[in-house]
């Protein structure tokens, strides 16, 4: 068991955000949405990547001297990377000492993570903390998923998943013996609206959640992501949603900007260039909360 690996592209450490108490958040690459205002695109593929920062870049010429395809290029001491060109053969990476040139993601096997989360563990203990795996979809990964979150509660260590719930059912039953909380994503109600905003149907997505509502024993925590000109319109069908599948708790995700930068080190574009979106104010939030709070779900 301790040879499997998964795909991971960040292991943030001493997260308040993300479950309770201080925790480690392992992200795993791989998504089957496609959300506008997404803060981690480099999570979407499921292959592999290159970042190029051309901020970073010290223009020591060792990629161009590297590629076989000479997709690096330099002009008028410009950086070029031609992605055309590029395989992704990650050889010029490994020669770039400034990090300029990075895979998006490392491939890590139980052994090695296992020793990564229990450095931390005694700030688990101190604070009532532990693991969340998120994403892209950990779920995507749901064998080497489950094998992480089996080896954590041998440890006593707390375990949260992170998910949009566009997963098979048999995926959820294969965790539940390990999962102490799902953070589940509920991005919009009306079917025509979640596939305009993240290319996908939700039906599978609420139908899950209703499972899982009726599951005894399973902790979950709605998280609704608040985005002006996108969202903001569903609350209401989204609170009478939670209210008749026994939700009585939830978490807004206020829209933020500070995944922008991350989009052009991967060669895409960001589809927020218009500013579609806005970051709600906090009378937009209070009213939000309120249209919940009528129907006794905790915000």
């Amino acid at each position: 068991m301790k040879n499997k690996s998964g795909k991971i592209f960040n292991i943030q450490r001493f997260s308040v955000y993300d479950g309770p108490g201080i925790r480690t958040v392992v992200f795993f690459s791989g998504c089957n949405l496609n959300c506008l205002w997404c803060h981690n695109p480099e999570s979407i593929s499921n292959k592999q990547q290159l970042k190029f920062n051309s901020d970073q870049c010290i223009l020591c010429g060792k990629c161009f001297d590297i590629c076989k395809n000479k997709a690096h290029e330099f002009k008028e001491s410009l950086h070029i990377l031609d992605r055309d060109k590029c395989e992704v053969c990650l050889n010029c990476s490994k020669q770039c000492y400034a990090e300029a040139l990075a895979p998006v993601y490392r491939e890590i096997n139980l052994t090695d993570l296992e020793k990564s989360l229990l450095t931390d563990e005694e700030y688990f203990r101190q604070s009532g903390g532990g693991v969340t795996f998120s994403g892209g979809e950990p779920m995507l990964q749901i064998d080497f998923l489950r094998d992480i979150l089996e080896i954590c509660k041998n440890h006593d260590i707390h375990t949260a998943i992170d998910t949009a719930g566009a997963v098979g059912f048999d995926a959820f039953e294969k965790i539940m013996p390990y999962c102490d909380l799902f953070l589940y994503d509920i991005k919009a109600y009306k079917n025509n609206i979640h596939k305009n905003l993240t290319g996908v149907s939700n039906k599978l997505i609420l139908e899950n959640l209703t499972r899982l509502s009726d599951t005894g024993g399973v902790n979950i925590l709605v998280r609704i992501p608040v985005i002006p000109r996108a969202n903001t319109d569903e609350m209401a069908d989204i609170a009478e949603f939670l209210s008749k599948i026994n939700i009585n708790k939830c978490e807004f995700m206020p829209y933020h900007k500070l995944g922008a930068g991350k989009y052009k080190p991967l060669g895409i574009a960001n589809p927020d260039t218009a500013n579609i979106f806005n970051t709600p104010d906090d009378n937009l939030i209070n009213e939000i909360k309120d249209i919940f709070k009528r129907r006794n779900i905790l915000c």
